[in-house]
């Protein structure tokens, strides 16, 4: 195989473009167990994702989890699949439609966005080489984890430096490492929680669920939690919320290590045999309905509340293509590359001299 891919058409004369990329985790391709396998495999063989030596994992892996877990797996995505595929690949698109057509309505019209899975399709090889083809020689990197883990945001640096190597003629890349704590994005949670409330009514107690990560990470460095934290804290000062208003919990638990603290699905049950009625979920470190939003929380966790005698869990529905975030996407993104958008522009008559130039010396 050959080292490098093949570079796109290109003609002298060409005029350059700033392009965007947004990677999203990912997603199977199908609610099937053979799918939800093949995306598990890549998922889980990340070592950002599992810090454990690398041959003992591969046993594990391959001995255990990928011959039970699919089968399982499928089924939950089974319960959230739609029409159009993964609710998680479908908002994701729709976000880099709906950035571009922002930029476009903001004076930009020619920038260039695209999407692009960490884990499946399209992946972020692909999604750098589509922009290349548009003839984007400056492309920022914009991973949609707003609060910073190694296991997500470090992932997907990895995957853009891999895909570098592969890469002969490189981009100008920058890369945006989060957005946890960003005025536009915080206003934008806020007034999703407002509309919510202006139509259900308030709860008695707001939860605030991240996805967990093992405990270690924060042991070891990682910001994650304290982010998330942060995320929680703004929020609430924007609602204007009390410290008894709401609780920051963490989901997704996997394995058997201790990951942070509190467990929303733990909180739920006790939050229920405490009296509380009405619980509200919100997901603020998910910017896309996906299998842990529409399916652990909306479904399982509402069973585990009501089971335990609550009265009504509220899943949030997340900020997909909310008017408020697309406007912040758009606001986060220009902060990185605006003094890309300042560069003169090179007029006609120059680009057809190189063109003519080009042709003299024999180039395309």
């Amino acid at each position: 195989m050959a080292r490098f891919l093949p570079e796109p058409a290109w003609t002298h004369g060409t005029p350059p473009r700033i392009g965007v990329l947004l990677v999203n985790l990912g997603t199977p391709e199908a609610a099937t167990p053979q799918a939800v396998r093949t995306y598990l495999a890549e998922f889980l063989a990340d070592p950002r994702v599992v810090e454990i030596p690398q041959a003992l994992w591969w046993l594990i892996l391959h001995g255990i989890i990928l011959r039970t877990r699919p089968a399982k797996s499928a089924e939950k995505y089974a319960r959230i699949w739609t029409a159009q595929g993964s609710p998680l690949r479908l908002h994701t698109q729709n976000q880099a439609k709906m950035l571009a057509g922002y930029f476009a309505q903001a004076g930009v019209p020619d920038l260039q966005v695209e999407y692009a899975m960490r884990y499946g399709q399209p992946s972020v090889e692909q999604g750098l080489m589509n922009l290349k083809a548009r003839h984007c020689a400056q492309i920022l990197v914009v991973p949609l984890y707003p609060q910073y883990a190694s296991s997500t945001t470090g992932s997907v640096f990895d995957a853009v430096a891999q895909a570098g190597q592969r890469i002969r003629n490189l981009p100008e890349i920058r890369f945006v490492r989060g957005f946890h704590d960003h005025p536009a994005y915080i206003a934008a949670l806020g007034q999703r929680l407002f509309a919510h409330w202006q139509t259900e009514g308030r709860p008695d107690k707001l939860v605030m669920s991240f996805h967990g990560v093992p405990k270690y990470t924060l042991d070891k460095g990682d910001p994650y939690f304290c982010e998330c934290q942060k995320t929680a804290r703004l929020l609430a000062e924007y609602l204007a919320l009390k410290p008894e208003d709401y609780q920051v919990t963490f989901q997704s638990r996997f394995g058997r290590t201790e990951w942070l603290k509190p467990y929303t699905e733990a909180t739920l049950k006790a939050l229920a045999a405490q009296g509380v009625k009405t619980v509200d979920v919100v997901c603020p470190g998910f910017v896309s309905d996906c299998l842990e939003t529409l399916e652990e929380i909306a479904i399982e966790g509402k069973a585990t509340f009501l089971a335990a005698g609550g009265k009504s869990l509220r899943a949030v529905s997340c900020l997909n293509t909310q008017h408020d975030f697309i406007v912040a996407l758009r606001t986060i993104v220009q902060s990185h590359i605006q003094d890309w958008l300042d560069r003169p522009k090179p007029d006609k008559d120059a680009l057809a001299r190189s063109a003519l130039r080009a042709g003299r010396m024999g180039g395309a």
